[in-house]
């Protein structure tokens, strides 16, 4: 019992008595709009205080951490208060004197270390009466690996970790307690089609608004409960065009400021020679950090029998059979302290790939917490390999409270490495996930729900093959008269068939006819690029964007002198920002959104009754899983009853089964091993192979398994398979059409030489 202990002692658990009191939230309605790359999200609180007193409430909850919050609001009765923006210590000050005076005050704040984090304080509300909170944000979706654009409303909350402990205060409560429900609707949009929805939760059926299909609706099925973050996967036809969308000023903002200004948004899909991209790069080091903290334990999704730790191993062990010969390698693992497979990066071959796929196996989610700022500090302080640039592989249930610092390293060392970011699981911090892979000109990708970790995962090792992108820089050639700034931070990472956002704006008059150029130049492999957009000056109509775009360039320009303001402490840039934030009327780290209802109101005498509204946690539901399974053991040590554990790790995926066999240099032993992971008997492998093949024969059979079987998930197993074929042309295989043909007969396929690339 003291181990257990020991292993869940890193967040507390809320006792059931702690949601004894009346709880003022009562309900969320959540209602999207997507308009082809950007999303407007409004969500409803609906508060009521049934107690005979009045009460402080305060609600903790999360956001995308790149969105822009930019509309908050109160509805009392007939009473409609809209907040204002200002200054995060005046908005404290002005709160406090509303409350003693009796008025009505609701305040909105980011967590000044987790910008993810928001917590909405509605004070003085008295007894028996209701009110409505609207808030209002904007974000853009990430394009996924196959090609859907991904929006997450977050819904859990998992504590943040620290090694001192705490300091984000959330109190959770399983999924059944919950004491408020959840709607949400959608309403998307789009120049093109729209293909289908996705979602890992249940949806009513899409509904098309029109006969081209490039508007529908859908919403959540009834009986939602709040056990994951709602997401939606978007797929449009046609998604990879490159497009620019000129939004005008506001009427209202004065001309020459950041909302008075049309904006631009760039969204650009860069272009490669084929020369570059028909060789991938051999060389490289590739370093992966894996979270073992001990919430990796826990499923992957509500009902899994596979664990995130186990998903994240079989990846791994994806990953390493697909790196390249000749390049260099290395495995670390964080929780409360971190360990490592070599002492420093190790050249990849079948020696070092066998030694780190055993410790890989032992791995288990038994380091304690998740301090992942030290293990970082001693892998950038690790010497580069020269003509071997450093990919960084981060694997975490991104739960972590110190989120600026990590990313402040990363930045630090982004000129010696790229970092590609995982976040598993629901609840896990976007700001940490999305800021290392920005700041480390990387990208980030996150697994929930049913999705499988492994086509994601290989994506990104696509592009960390590819090869590294220099000397980025942007020009834009407009009508005279016309200028342009650019808002978002500098371009630090570019790759094939990813999507590049920018955002601009724009001064001077121009026709309404007029065209403009944006052209982005870089260096790839040595080889100077360009990619250029033409597009039409005329501010959009048809999509009527409302202004959406200047709210997320203003975001950006805010993050990006928050970021200045970090590395070099001025007071001046945190003037800056709150001139930015009020301006904009957009959230920031020094600024609240503060409304107060100013009717006539009696003093409070004492203190308000303090109430915190909970939220779901993913780590409270897994601790008592353990705590469950934990009694469940000794009772039946006690009577001696054998009971299955049902959440025993499930039989190994036959795809993982065979890519474990595969040699570093991309072969196949012909073994009984390999037999098995085909479904035959060694002895029908020997019997049925021709004569003229020899000891190629295995890996020949493997290409025609994969490529037979395992068709739908080619983007998992493409790059070992390619390794396999540059090893059998290597080799130089005889009567290769002979063998294929041979072995189609005996696994029951249908593969053609060319589709096996021999």
């Amino acid at each position: 019992f003291s181990l257990f202990c020991h292993l869940t002692s890193k967040r507390p658990l809320l006792q059931q008595s702690d949601l004894s009191f009346s709880v003022p939230l009562k309900s969320i309605d959540a209602q999207l709009e997507v308009k082809d790359h950007v999303a407007t999200v409004v969500s409803t609180l609906n508060f009521e205080n049934k107690e005979d007193k009045p009460v402080e409430t305060v609600f903790v909850f999360p956001l995308p951490g790149d969105a822009a919050v930019c509309h908050f609001s109160a509805q009392i009765g007939e009473t409609h208060i809209v907040a204002e923006v200002m200054d995060r210590r005046q908005a404290q000050q002005v709160y406090d004197d509303a409350v003693s005076s009796g008025q009505k005050v609701f305040e909105l704040e980011e967590s000044e270390q987790s910008p993810d984090i928001f917590s909405l304080t509605v004070g003085n509300l008295p007894p028996g009466e209701s009110a409505s909170i609207r808030l209002e944000y904007v974000t853009e979706l990430a394009v996924q690996a196959d090609d859907g654009l991904r929006f997450c409303l977050p819904v859990v909350l998992n504590p943040r970790y620290q090694p001192q402990g705490p300091s984000v205060q959330v109190t959770s409560v399983p999924a059944s307690l919950v004491p408020y429900s959840l709607s949400f609707s959608a309403r998307i949009s789009s120049p093109r089609p729209i293909s289908k929805i996705e979602s890992s939760c249940s949806l009513e059926p899409l509904q098309y608004l029109n006969a081209d299909q490039t508007q529908a609706t859908v919403k959540l099925a009834t009986g939602h409960k709040i056990d994951r973050d709602v997401e939606l996967l978007i797929y449009y036809k046609d998604a990879h065009q490159p497009c620019a969308v000129v939004e005008a000023g506001q009427a209202s903002a004065k001309p020459g400021t950041l909302m008075g200004d049309p904006a631009v948004m760039v969204s650009l899909y860069p272009e490669f020679p084929e020369s570059v991209m028909s060789n991938f790069t051999s060389c490289g080091e590739f370093v992966f950090l894996l979270d073992r903290s001990g919430s990796m334990d826990f499923p992957t999704y509500c009902g899994s029998r596979q664990s995130r730790i186990a998903s994240a191993k079989d990846t791994l062990m994806l990953l390493l059979k697909s790196l390249p010969m000749g390049c260099y390698f290395n495995i670390y693992g964080f929780g409360d302290d971190y360990e490592e497979v070599f002492p420093k990066s190790a050249k990849y071959n079948q020696k070092n790939l066998k030694r780190a796929v055993k410790k890989v196996e032992e791995m288990g989610a038994d380091l304690g917490g998740s301090e992942i700022l030290e293990p970082l500090r001693h892998i950038y302080r690790q010497p580069c390999i020269p003509k071997h640039p450093r990919q960084l592989f981060v694997f975490t249930d991104g739960e972590v409270n110190y989120t600026k610092v990590v990313l402040d390293e990363v930045k630090e060392y982004s000129g010696f490495h790229r970092c590609f970011s995982f976040g598993i699981g629901e609840g896990a911090s976007s700001e940490l996930i999305n800021g290392m892979a920005r700041e480390g000109g990387g990208h980030a990708q996150f697994i929930v729900g049913k999705e499988r970790m492994q086509p994601k995962v290989m994506q990104s090792l696509r592009f960390a093959l590819q090869p590294l992108v220099t000397d980025i820089s942007l020009s834009w050639d407009l009508p005279e008269g016309v200028s342009a700034t650019t808002l978002s931070l500098p371009l630090t990472a570019l790759f094939q068939g990813q999507r590049s956002l920018i955002f601009a704006q724009l001064t001077g008059e121009c026709s309404e006819a007029a065209d403009g150029c944006l052209t982005v130049r870089f260096t790839t492999a040595g080889h100077p690029c360009q990619s250029q957009l033409h597009f039409s000056l005329q501010p959009a109509c048809d999509l009527d964007f409302d202004q959406k775009e200047d709210m997320l360039a203003a975001r950006t320009l805010i993050r990006s002198v928050e970021q200045e303001q970090r590395e070099h402490e001025k007071p001046e840039e945190i003037e800056k920002v709150v001139d930015l934030s009020v301006q904009s009327g957009v959230s920031s780290i020094f600024t609240a959104f503060i409304a107060v209802n100013k009717s006539n109101g009696e003093p409070v005498q004492g203190p308000l009754i303090y109430r915190e509204n909970p939220t779901y946690s993913e780590w409270l539901h897994g601790a008592q899983s353990e705590m469950r399974l934990f009694f469940n053991y000794y009772t039946c040590v006690e009577h001696i009853i054998v009971v299955r554990d049902p959440f025993a790790e499930p039989a190994r995926d036959p795809l993982l089964e065979l890519v474990s066999l595969q040699d570093a240099a991309g072969c196949w032993l012909l073994d009984p091993c390999l037999a098995a992971a085909l479904g035959k008997s060694i002895e029908e492998l020997v019997k049925t192979r021709p004569s003229s093949v020899g000891w190629l024969w295995g890996t020949i059979l493997a290409l025609i398994w994969l490529h037979g079987h395992q068709k739908d998930v080619k983007v998992e197993w493409e790059l070992l398979a390619m390794k396999a074929a540059s090893w059998l042309r290597a080799e130089k295989a005889v009567c290769v059409t002979v063998c294929v043909e041979a072995g189609n007969v005996l696994l029951g396929c249908n593969v053609t030489t060319d589709a096996l690339g021999l």
